[in-house]
């Protein structure tokens, strides 16, 4: 970059529109595919682990000594078994989500209040159908408070992967790097922090959705 040049130059923005899209699209995919998928692996543990509280501190333990794996470290031991893949970023991520999503789940049911799991069985609810229909409910709060930071950690976590090539935004970070060009950097940049910004919105949007209850409380109060 040479004395003077601008930072941005918007025509470069303009001319790569489409693709910038493209790569938009698949960053997204490579970064929140992997909190759905904790999700599903968290739920059902965290019931576990509330459940049978003496299998939480292993997996919790488990859990955090594979987010401390630097995540180019574990792409690279995912290389030899899922090759240059979208996979072998994805399920890295996964396994990061975890150290978050479920102690969440379990501090989500921890928080629900002794009678209303009282009431509950006493209105015949089974085990399942209490923790469906009545506990669960009530942890969505805690919940998705995780889950809105694995989802952002998730986006910009995935820059990395361009390491191994499958890196979504992440190609333009590497690409303006090698041609000494920062346009693509920052627009990677600025890209990333709002795909960010409005997956935390719309997840908190969700959380109004899925508690009408706290809603009406707080127009009552």
């Amino acid at each position: 970059m040479s004395d003077g040049e601008p930072l941005v130059r918007w025509q470069w923005i303009a001319d790569h529109a489409a693709e910038l899209a493209d790569y938009t699209a698949l960053h997204l995919r490579l970064g929140l595919l992997p909190v759905l998928f904790g999700m599903l692996v968290s739920v059902p543990l965290g019931i576990l682990c509330h459940r049978r509280r003496r299998l939480y501190p292993p997996v919790l333990t488990v859990a955090n000594i594979l987010y401390s794996i630097p995540s180019l470290a574990l792409f690279m031991v995912f290389v030899r078994y899922t090759g240059l893949t979208e996979q072998t970023v994805m399920i890295p991520l996964t396994l990061y989500t975890l150290s978050v999503l479920v102690p969440n789940v379990v501090d989500g049911l921890a928080s629900v209040p002794e009678p209303v799991r009282l009431a509950a069985t006493a209105m015949g609810f089974g085990a399942v159908r209490r923790v469906l229909q009545v506990e669960l409910p009530i942890a969505v709060p805690v919940v998705i408070a995780g889950v809105r930071v694995a989802a952002v950690s998730s986006l910009s976590l995935v820059a990395v992967g361009q390491l191994i090539g499958q890196g979504g935004l992440g190609y333009y970070i590497t690409r303006g790097l090698q041609l000494d060009f920062p346009t693509p950097i920052v627009t990677a940049i600025v890209l990333i922090m709002l795909l960010a910004l409005v997956t935390d919105a719309l997840l908190v949007v969700a959380q109004r959705l899925l508690t009408p209850w706290s809603r009406s409380r707080g127009t009552t109060a």
